[in-house]
């Protein structure tokens, strides 16, 4: 019998789920029904978790290789392998270094003929218009003033 204290939309879906629960039990359906109001998602796939048993694992993965192993197969970890690849990574750093100092070095250049060009620049125009350059400094020295 339906109870009556609950709200017809309630009493539907418990009918229906009871419905669905006799009629099919499919374990990714009940999961969800279960946990109807809950925000997480529900996975039908039962986790796996190694364990051991007196010692020895029971993980699936008892055939595959190490990483370490697996590494040092192919020369990069271990022994003298490991010694020469931060060798190598030494001189990869040095030489990014170098390269970095480099064009460091053209950019300080390249600005300081920048600089050149622009007062070059600069002393042609004050040498050609000499009357103009003044008015040009006085106006913006007496603007400069005039914000202070």
């Amino acid at each position: 019998m339906a109870d009556p204290t609950k709200s017809p939309a309630v009493q539907s879906y418990n009918a229906e789920k009871s419905r669905r629960r006799a009629a099919n039990p499919d374990t990714l359906e009940q999961g969800l029904e279960d946990s109807f109001p809950a925000s997480d998602p529900v996975s039908a796939v039962q986790p796996s978790v190694a364990t051991t048993v007196g010692g020895k694992s029971t993980d699936a993965r008892d055939g595959a290789p190490l990483v370490d192993e697996a590494l040092r197969s192919t020369g990069e970890l271990g022994g003298l392998e490991h010694h020469g690849g931060v060798r190598s990574l030494r001189r990869d750093a040095q030489r990014l270094s170098d390269q970095a100092s480099e064009v460091a070095s053209g950019v300080v250049a390249v600005g300081k003929a920048e600089a050149k060009s622009i007062l070059q620049s600069v002393e042609d125009i004050v040498k050609e218009r000499p009357l103009t350059a003044v008015g040009l400094v006085a106006a913006v020295a007496w603007f400069w003033g005039a914000t202070r």
